[in-house]
């Protein structure tokens, strides 16, 4: 009974070092970003030539609308191009597209994913342009997105991601979704400018220089998570990701529950297989090289979504209060817990706060015991695309 006592101790102990540091660094972030202004770029008056590939596959009453509303972005028509990589769309689709003034690139695989797609485009484009931009077949980018994203580039920058935010808000999980990107934006790509680290990169609405698009997509393969693999790539680099909040870009959020669930089975997958690939490599680069930078983007490999803390750390705290001394005090569980929901709190914009939200917050508890069982059914999931639907009648950004 005591050896099973000691071992209980250990485990939570180790528990709460792990959940307790995370609790800590999402409270320091999150007031960072919120205390503290980083500085924006200033407005430029030379101009990029711009490449933007939008990744299409199905969806083609999708992908017909987005090409449009890229045609009309409000930028020198000479500085853009327009690239839509079309995987599986239909014929008609297709003449549709070719009759508007952009380039359609058809590819066919037996597995689709996204960083096929990039290499296929990227070989038959021409090398004169000065960054390359991603978007999602859903995107919808505000007008003056070029712009905004010149500014950073023109500075100075290398990579930049824009401000990507929800372009629906129709069901209580999509309303959550919006929630959760907000959240990330704020803890994961504003706050980090604050301590000079690089935003991290989210998979669409981002550009690079266009010879660094090139050289680091080569080394891309991921089925899932081909951003995350670029984030680390660039920060190993030593090749910082700056955020360009003013660059809107609009994404449509999940709103049906199972579509929830296989989108977030493909993103937990493809993290934790990152981390198994690049993890060993964190602690080296910041102790040999002083590279802190790519060890934060190591460390977010590592951490669990926000959605499991937010039932994990109350869980915690109650067993803590039901097995007094074993392993950390209430005290301590409270404190963490308390950390953990005052920086979500902070990062959760006032526009959310409404009559909707109460209906939404009912659907947390659903969502954490999901993914909780999605932890334990990843096996084989980062092997084969898993595709999110879309729907074109998602709400439309105003």
């Amino acid at each position: 009974m005591e050896i099973i006592k000691i071992l209980t101790a250990i485990l939570t102990s180790i528990l709460f070092v792990y959940l307790g540091i995370y609790c800590l660094y999402l409270f320091i972030f999150s007031v960072a970003g919120k205390l503290i202004k980083v500085k924006k770029a200033p407005v430029s008056n030379s101009l990029s030539k711009f490449v933007v590939y939008i990744c299409s596959y199905k969806e083609d009453e999708i992908i017909l609308n987005s090409a449009a509303n890229a045609i009309q972005l409000d930028y020198p028509k000479d500085l853009l191009h327009i690239c839509v990589i079309a995987d599986s769309l239909r014929p008609e689709t297709l003449a549709k597209l070719r009759k508007m003034p952009i380039q359609v690139v058809e590819v066919f695989f037996e597995n689709s994913t996204k960083s096929k797609a990039l290499h296929k485009a990227i070989e038959n484009t021409t090398d004169n342009f000065d960054a390359a931009i991603v978007f999602d077949i859903d995107n919808i980018a505000a007008p003056d997105f070029l712009y905004q994203i010149n500014n950073y580039l023109q500075a100075g920058s290398k990579v930049v991601q824009g401000h990507r935010l929800a372009k629906n808000t129709n069901t209580p999980i999509a309303i959550l979704d919006a929630i959760s990107e907000e959240i990330n934006n704020h803890i994961f790509r504003k706050a980090p400018r604050v301590f000079n680290l690089s935003a991290a990169i989210i998979g669409s609405g981002m550009a690079l220089e266009y010879k660094l698009f090139c050289e680091v997509m080569l080394q891309i393969n991921a089925v899932g998570g081909f951003d995350k693999e670029m984030g680390l790539i660039l920060t190993r680099n030593k090749i910082s990701v700056a955020y360009a909040e003013d660059a809107l870009i609009y994404d449509e959020k999940v709103s049906n529950p199972e579509v929830f669930k296989k989108q977030r089975k493909r993103w937990l997958s493809a993290q934790f297989n990152l981390f198994k690939v690049y993890g060993s490599t964190g602690f080296t680069e910041l102790f040999k090289h002083g590279n802190f930078d790519y060890f934060n983007e190591i460390y977010q490999t590592a951490i669990l979504p926000r959605i499991l803390m937010l039932g994990l750390m109350p869980f915690m705290l109650l067993i803590s209060i039901l097995t007094p001394g074993i392993g950390p005090s209430w005290q301590l569980w409270l404190t963490a817990t308390a950390c953990c929901y005052i920086a979500i709190a902070i990062a959760v914009p006032s526009k959310y706060v409404n009559d909707k939200l109460f209906s939404a917050v009912l659907k947390i508890p659903l969502i954490f015991f999901t993914m909780v069982l999605l932890l334990f059914k990843l096996k084989g999931a980062n092997k084969k695309f898993i595709h999110t639907p879309h729907s074109h009648n998602a709400e439309q950004p105003v």
